[in-house]
């Protein structure tokens, strides 16, 4: 996978592993990471399909609909080249949170879904349910901090509730941070997701 590895400061510190939206690179949340934790190792990936010429993380039949056997599979490609990537670079396997925003939210989301080690955490900046109908593993011990919108014309609030509901309920810990700015990804949220990871 195309992708950034940047070495922080402090090894014992999170890898962040930042996944940007539709349409996006993995240049995008380079300056997410550094408002986050500017000592952190930062992983920046780019997504491996392309929608009318647009890197995304997976493919969607249409807007809000997911290809599933396509999120399953590159779920499972990310989730791989995490394992490599962790051995190339010499960070800890067990301790990377994803920062992802819309599609890399819901793959990130995704991660957390399917695999219980894949994740210590993650920061879902206006994520979707990525899969409905599976049992997920157990995330006792996981961290997951939710940017939602109020009117959010891609994901409802509906939505977002129901992605905080499914986590809790596999016994991850749960935060979700309000917003009125439609899908936009705003500075604000990026600091009360930076006010979390410091009280973890």
């Amino acid at each position: 996978m195309k992708h950034i590895f940047n070495k922080g400061k402090d090894s014992k510190k999170p890898t962040f592993l930042m996944l940007h939206g539709t349409g996006g690179t993995e240049l995008d949340l380079l300056p997410l990471a550094g408002m986050i934790d500017d000592e952190a190792s930062v992983l920046s990936v780019r997504g491996n399909v392309l929608e009318n010429g647009m890197p995304r993380f997976f493919r969607r039949l249409a807007e809000g609909v997911f290809d599933i056997e396509d999120l399953i599979f590159r779920t499972k490609e990310l989730n791989e080249f995490l394992d490599e990537a962790a051995v190339k670079y010499d960070f800890d396997r067990d301790n990377i949170i994803a920062i992802g925003y819309s599609n890399g939210a819901n793959i990130a989301a995704s991660l957390l879904f399917h695999y219980q080690n894949a994740l210590k955490g993650a920061i879902l900046h206006h994520p979707m349910v990525p899969i409905s109908g599976i049992e997920l593993p157990d995330l006792t011990g996981k961290s997951v901090f939710i940017a939602a919108g109020t009117n959010d014309p891609i994901c409802s609030p509906l939505e977002s509730t129901e992605l905080q509901s499914l986590l809790k309920n596999a016994n991850a810990k749960v935060d979700i941070h309000w917003e009125h700015n439609g899908h936009q990804l705003t500075r604000e949220e990026v600091e009360h997701a930076a006010q979390w990871y410091r009280k973890l």
